[in-house]
Parts: C-alpha cells; sequence; structure tokens
C-alpha cells in the first residue's frame, strides 16, 4: 500500500520563482532603513519567513527599531513586482502532470497573492479549491508553526502522516516535520544557495531535489519506501 496520499506544496519558490524576488524588495528597504543586508542573505536567512516576523526577528537581534510604515510598504510594493515579473519555477507544470495523488498548496502567502501568482503563471487549475494560507488562519499561525500543514491535511480528509510536502526553507521544513509530514526539500528556485540543501536535509528533509523534473520519481520512490521517518 502507498505511503503517500497527499502531496502538499509550498509556493514561494517552489511553484513560483517569488523568493528572489521578495528577497531583492527586503533588502532595498532594509538597506533604505539602516540595515545594509543583500537579497542573497535575505534568502538564506529569512526565506518562508512573513515580512512581520522577519522584522521582528531582525529588532531582536540588531536592536534597531523600524517604523511601522515599513511593515505595510513592502506590500504594495511586492505585489506590482510580482505581478510584472514572477514566473513558474522550469518544470513544474509537466510535473503536475505527472503527480496522480491529491494535491495542495499551503503557504504564509496571503490567498489573494497565492490566486494572482498561481493565475498568472497559468496552473491556477490544478489547484482550484485547494490552495490554503497560513495568514487566513491567523498572524500568529505562519510557518514555521506547523498550523498551515495541519489545516490543509484536514481540509483534505488525509492523516499528516501520509502526506508528503515539498518545501524550499529550512522554516518550512521545521513546520512540517513538526505537523508529522514527510518533505522533500527543493533546492531548484533562483534564490537559492550553497548550503540550501544541507541546511534542508538538517531541518529533517528525507530528500532534496533541484529539479522539478526529478519530483514524480521522487515521489513514487518514497511512497513505496514503508520506513517512513517519524515525527
Amino acid at each position: 500500500m502507498s505511503e503517500i496520499d497527499l502531496v502538499i506544496f509550498d509556493c514561494d519558490g517552489v511553484l513560483v520563482d517569488s523568493e528572489i524576488i521578495a528577497a531583492r524588495v527586503e533588502a532595498e528597504l532594509l538597506t533604505t532603513a539602516g540595515y545594509p543586508i543583500s537579497a542573497e542573505e535575505m534568502a538564506e536567512r529569512f526565506a518562508g519567513m512573513t515580512w512581520q516576523n522577519t522584522l521582528l526577528a531582525i529588532e531582536r537581534d540588531a536592536a534597531i527599531p523600524f517604523s511601522a510604515q515599513l511593515l505595510t510598504k513592502l506590500e504594495g510594493i511586492l505585489d506590482v513586482r510580482l505581478r510584472d515579473e514572477v514566473e513558474m519555477i522550469a518544470g513544474v507544470d509537466a510535473a503536475l502532470a505527472q503527480i496522480t495523488l491529491p494535491k495542495c498548496v499551503c503557504s504564509n502567502s496571503t490567498g489573494a497573492r497565492l490566486q494572482m501568482m498561481l493565475g498568472k503563471v497559468g496552473i491556477l487549475d490544478a489547484f482550484k479549491g485547494k490552495i490554503f494560507s497560513a495568514r487566513d488562519l491567523g498572524p500568529d499561525r505562519v510557518k514555521p508553526k506547523p498550523d498551515i500543514f495541519l489545516h490543509g491535511a484536514a481540509e483534505m480528509g488525509v492523516d499528516p502522516a501520509r502526506a508528503i510536502v515539498v518545501e524550499d526553507s529550512v522554516h518550512g521544513v521545521h513546520a512540517a516535520r513538526t505537523a508529522g509530514c514527510r518533505v522533500i526539500g527543493f533546492t531548484g528556485g533562483a534564490h537559492s544557495y550553497p548550503s540550501h540543501a544541507d541546511q534542508l536535509t538538517e531541518a529533517g528533509a528525507e530528500t532534496v531535489i533541484s529539479r522539478m523534473s526529478a519530483l514524480p520519481r521522487t515521489i513514487s520512490a518514497l511512497a513505496e519506501w514503508s520506513g517512513a521517518v517519524s515525527a
């Protein structure tokens, strides 16, 4: 019997190549606000985190108070940039066509942004009615908390232990593993960095792939492996 009944996709950096766009905008805003940082460092340290939690982490570690305006300023700029620039991760459409298991999206992005990005790259229909935003659950329930994966599995009627999550961020892997899901790490986005695969593995990913073309056969292999790592 298959060990997997559901494939849960993160969105940013897994289905759409949006993390690098967000990292560039965030780095520009933070540098202007007095905290010099590169887009590459943003991606390595904060990918998968909400902007609010990123600002709180920097304020705590660097003791730099940011204005409340910075919290809201990002959203408008990023929506425009994503609408103009976001592209599908190479090979996602073909991979989705080959995966016959039920599929859903569980993301920290807002529901409206998820709809926009998936629609822009042409894969919205693959997940219609099965797109779940952690922010819809509440501001204190975003990754790295496990809530969105527990919610997505429940909505799909699947035990989290029989779901496999495709994630590109350490925070997302932690969230999925805490929820009891198995995890495939993904490093094929433009925001990837040299230690990316190692960090995803250390966080709890069972295996890491760098190309979407490898996803269907990786899921098939893990589905037949009865030695699932316990949560």
